[in-house]
Order: structure tokens, then sequence, then C-alpha cells
């Protein structure tokens, strides 16, 4: 298992008091890898520790307010590529195969393509095969680093470690597209719904069963006392 990468995927996930009290550990896991710079393991210490000690419930205000208002934020990637074309249904089917192919079933009410459900299927992967795969979305990845930057997000830190561990140099032209498309939010949370609503897509288990990604993540961690009871999907 890749401890780093299964690490940032947790860090990536909905936050719970489960992985507030498992922080410490992931913490220690992303500061001892060398593959990170000196650099970027500094960079993401405050988000390690604001998700550590901060308040649960600002905590999941902020989560919800940066990934879930903006689709130029969101973390399921496959949203940046291919928008609402058909072309996005065939590639999350094919992705799903893909991890059904390495013993892989995401356990959780998210879309295949969600970031912290790749990273853990990757997070179990050869290095290798890992690396490819976060190298063909780097550009997507460093288009996010950047918005969150300008946003005086610590979760830029997150990105700017993946892309270093996939060892690849983004293509410029193909972030910049990516960088070209209007960062605008809606204005409150019934145009948010209204934006959503009417391109919802779900694959796999059935949603109102299902939970944020990061409690299945957490159960296979290893960590001790981190395994999160159940609870409703957000």
């Amino acid at each position: 298992m890749d401890r780093a990468v299964k690490s940032l995927s947790l860090v990536l996930s909905y936050p719970t008091r489960e992985l507030q009290a498992a922080m410490p550990e992931i913490g220690g896991v992303l500061a001892a890898d060398s593959r990170l710079t000196a650099a970027a393991r500094r960079d993401l210490r405050p988000l390690v520790a604001h998700l550590q000690a901060g308040d649960i419930y600002d905590l999941e205000e902020q989560y919800v307010m940066i990934f879930d208002r903006s689709r130029t934020l969101s973390l399921n990637l496959f949203e940046h590529v291919h928008g609402e074309s058909r072309d996005r249904g065939g590639a999350m089917v094919s992705l799903l195969e893909t991890y059904r192919a390495g013993g892989f079933e995401p356990a959780t009410a998210e879309l295949p393509d969600h970031l912290p459900v790749l990273l853990e299927f990757l997070s179990s992967r050869p290095l290798a095969e890992a690396q490819e795969i976060l190298a063909d979305a780097a550009h997507i990845l460093v288009a996010l680093e950047e918005r969150l930057t300008r946003r005086e997000s610590p979760y830029a830190a997150v990105f700017a470690a993946l892309v270093q561990l996939s060892g690849a140099q983004a293509d410029g032209a193909a972030v910049a597209e990516l960088l070209q498309q209007p960062d605008t939010d809606p204005t409150d949370l019934e145009a948010l719904d209204e934006v959503w609503e009417e391109t919802e897509v779900r694959f796999g288990p059935d949603p109102n069963a299902g939970c944020p990604a990061g409690r299945e993540m957490l159960a296979r961690m290893d960590l001790p006392n981190t395994a999160p009871p159940s609870h409703a999907a957000e």
C-alpha cells in the first residue's frame, strides 16, 4: 500500500470526527515521505493541523463551499475533461471497470471519478501504474492547485503534492485551457442545487445507502482506533 497516496485521499475526503482523530498519523505519513520535497511537506502541515484542530462543523462547511459550490473546483475529474458530454458516461463506466479488474469496489455514493476514490484505488496499485494515471491528470491537478492558491486555500498543497508524486510535467497549454473556464459560483444554496440537479449522474451503489468516501478509506488505512461509525451521506 502506498500510504502517502492513501493519506492524501483521506485529507481530500469530507471531514469527519474520525478523520480528525486520524490526522496526527496521516500527517506523520506525509511528513516522512521522501518523494515529496521539503517545501511540499511543509506546505501540507497547515492543512493537516487545521483538519485536526478545527471545529468539525466549520470544516464541513468550508469543504462544501470549496469543492461543491464551483464546478471548476470539483473533485470529480471527468467534470473538467468531459463536462456534460456523452463521453463522460462512457469514461465513468470504463473507470469503474478498471477498478473492478483491480479487485477494487468503491463502497461510497461518490462517482467513480471522485478524486479521493481514485486515490484510494491508486494507493493499492504498483507505483508505475499509479504514476501513469496521476500523470494523465496532471493538468487538472495543476489547474486545481492554481485556483485554490488564488483563494488562499490550504487544500492547494494536496494538489501540489499529487503532481510531485506523479513525477510528471503538466502540459502548459492544457492547464491554461482549464484556467480559462469562468470560475463563478452560484450565489445561494438554492441556485447551487439547481445547477447540480440538472446533470446528476449516479453509478455503483445506491447513493441513499452510501457515505462519504473517507469512511471506507479510513477503515482500510490500518490506523489505530479510527474506524468511524456509519452515518448518512451528506
